[in-house]
């Protein structure tokens, strides 16, 4: 006897599971199967306008049971669950939506935003790509688009979308003016920046977001009056927002008024409690005044209330399957069959800066960019993009890595050039690159887990990997909001458990493959600061220039969690600061060991 799942679906859709998030969408008839349940979707759709919503809900649900593809049922279902917040049976609504038809403009924008807000910006990326596609005259896709890149750490680019809405509207939107600042203010043109928000704010003077953003651009650049005086009006506008606390708090820690700082978030923590971007600053400012035990329960607690509020934990399982397959192709015998793409003569090179998060790369590429020769890249997607595109550019049915395969055919042997000059051409398009250059910095976080392909496509690029005492690296990936290494960084043991893997995987390359590559421990710039700058610039090729030991005077924004301590002169108080904590680091060293000693580092 056949049994029908009367469930309803989870997402709260109010359909059941079977008619909602279970179902295959390669099962639905054409469009015009259900053309005679039109007039129960106009019905629904003026029990909306009469403000019956209930009545409209009842029947969008009754159409759907019959025929879950409908689209204009769908679309209203979604806007009757979204002004309800049962946020998970609108998203699910949504994807159906653009499951169904990619080409609806307003469902792509929608999914588009929802996923921007909630940082799933890859996915946001496709969709944000395909509303250009679908209308590329249409300035809130080119809008998006922009927010999107900018997000992502790919501002020159997101840059030209945003100008592409000014060249395609009449009037400049005081948002959008706010917009391009907050990309220009991340790709280090603060005066342009602050132009375009003294321009927004006097189109619109009551804009919250616009006011906050200029107020971080002020903290950015040490301007701290400026930045105390914004965050005043930005008060008048929202009194009591909690953005504009944590701004406030940042900037009295920032001016090392930590009385202060410590009353804004104790007054937030009284109102409302405080959220794990909140938990985590409290706990570094607790550091820093030397109250560790407090330090460690802020940092638990917020990334508790993290993982509670993202549902987010470390992706073990996929990180240990892709380190497997990395170890198992890039293996002696086989390199020594593969060939190694040339140097594209004529045009700036990479330098490699690798490095766990927190490690001290920030502070690597802020040095070695002082130099006039060295343009500063940042955190540079295109090694991930690359491995993602591979198979394409290659013509192979295999994945990254096994598609490098390809390069054992006749007519694939320059396949490397082939992704040479696709990275580089990306690096181009983002503009860094200035008169004179002879380098660039590609300081993309774990990089290193990609050694031996970008060892194939640049073999003769510097590699400059950047070692510190893995306690200190995991104490500060836990006190950090990150999401780099899988989002390893929510749980201490997970932080340490990647460390290692990672750490085994650079030993596997460079045991398997000749590598370019010079290690340099953070201690060691510390305790021998020209020391060590003249062994980086020797190593890379360039002749030692002074401006490199005044690494704070260099005006370019470091767009990491190190933005703040790179604009100081060079100090010791990071050094072996894992001491203050071991009680708590108990859990991860042993696990830690091995790593500790292979690097030469010990407890004491």
């Amino acid at each position: 006897m056949l049994v029908v799942d009367q469930r309803l679906c989870p997402c709260g859709s109010g359909l059941r599971r079977a008619r909602c998030c279970d179902l295959n969408l390669a099962s639905l008839g054409p469009p015009e199967a259900s053309r005679h349940l039109l007039p129960l979707v106009e019905r629904a759709r003026e029990a909306v306008r009469e403000g019956m919503n209930e009545a409209a809900e009842k029947l969008c649900l009754e159409v759907l049971e019959l025929a879950p593809g409908q689209l204009e049922a769908l679309a209203l279902l979604f806007e009757l669950r979204r002004a309800q917040g049962v946020h998970a049976a609108a998203e699910a609504l949504l994807r159906r939506i653009v499951g169904i038809n990619p080409n609806i403009f307003w469902a792509t924008n929608e999914l588009t935003l929802l996923l921007l807000n909630r940082g799933s910006l890859a996915e946001a990326e496709l969709h944000a790509r395909n509303a250009v596609r679908i209308a590329p005259e249409n300035p809130q896709s080119h809008n998006l688009m922009g927010m999107v890149l900018t997000e992502g750490n790919r501002p020159r680019i997101g840059e030209y979308h945003y100008r592409r809405v000014l060249e395609l509207t009449e009037t400049p939107d005081p948002i959008l003016l706010a917009n391009l600042a907050w990309n220009l203010k991340n790709q280090g043109r603060m005066a342009q920046a602050r132009a375009l928000y003294e321009h927004s704010v006097a189109l619109a003077p009551d804009v919250l977001q616009t006011v906050l953003g200029w107020a971080r651009l002020e903290e950015a650049d040490r301007n701290f009056p400026a930045a105390a005086e914004l965050l005043d009006r930005a008060e008048r506008i929202a009194p009591g927002n909690e953005s504009v606390l944590l701004a406030r708090a940042v900037l009295h820690g920032r001016m090392r008024d930590y009385d202060r700082a410590f009353a804004v978030l104790d007054g937030m923590a009284a109102k409302t409690g405080l959220g794990p971007n909140e938990l985590l600053e409290k706990g570094r400012l607790l550091d820093q005044i030397g109250r560790y035990d407090e330090a460690w329960a802020a940092f638990v607690e917020g990334k508790r209330r993290a993982r509670e509020l993202t549902g987010k934990s470390y992706m073990a399982e996929f990180a240990e399957q892709q380190v497997r397959r990395l170890r198992g192709f890039f293996t002696a015998g086989r390199l020594r069959t593969l060939p190694r793409a040339a140097v594209q003569a004529g045009t700036p090179q990479p330098i490699f800066v690798l490095g766990f998060p927190r490690s001290g790369t920030t502070l690597v590429e802020q040095t070695l960019t002082a130099h006039p020769r060295i343009a500063a890249g940042d955190e540079l997607p295109f090694i991930n993009e690359l491995a993602d595109v591979m198979p394409r550019l290659l013509a192979s049915p295999l994945t990254y890595p096994e598609a490098l395969a390809e390069l054992w055919m006749g007519d694939r042997r320059e396949g490397l050039d082939t992704l040479r000059d696709y990275y580089l051409q990306r690096v181009r398009q983002l503009g860094i690159l200035e008169e004179g250059n002879g380098w660039f910095t590609d300081k993309m976080p774990l990089n290193e887990m990609h050694l031996g392909l970008i060892a194939l496509i640049f073999p003769s690029a510097p590699l400059i990997h950047v070692l510190r005492h893995p306690l200190d690296v995991v104490l500060s990936v836990f006190s950090n909001h990150l999401t780099h290494g899988f989002y390893c960084s929510y749980e201490l043991e997970s932080a340490a458990r990647h460390y290692v893997l990672i750490a085994d995987l650079v030993e596997s390359y460079r045991t398997e493959m000749s590598l370019r590559y010079l290690p340099i421990r953070y201690e060691d710039i510390i305790d021998d600061q020209e020391g060590s700058v003249r062994r980086m610039l020797r190593f890379i090729g360039e002749e030692f220039d002074p401006r490199c030991l005044h690494f704070h005077e260099n005006r370019r924004y470091a767009r990491t969690a190190s933005y703040a301590q790179v604009t100081e002169r060079l100090y010791d108080r990071s050094r072996f600061r894992y001491r203050n904590y071991l009680a708590h680091l108990e859990p991860v060293i042993e696990m830690l060991k091995p790593s500790i000693e292979r690097l030469g580092y010990d407890l004491s």
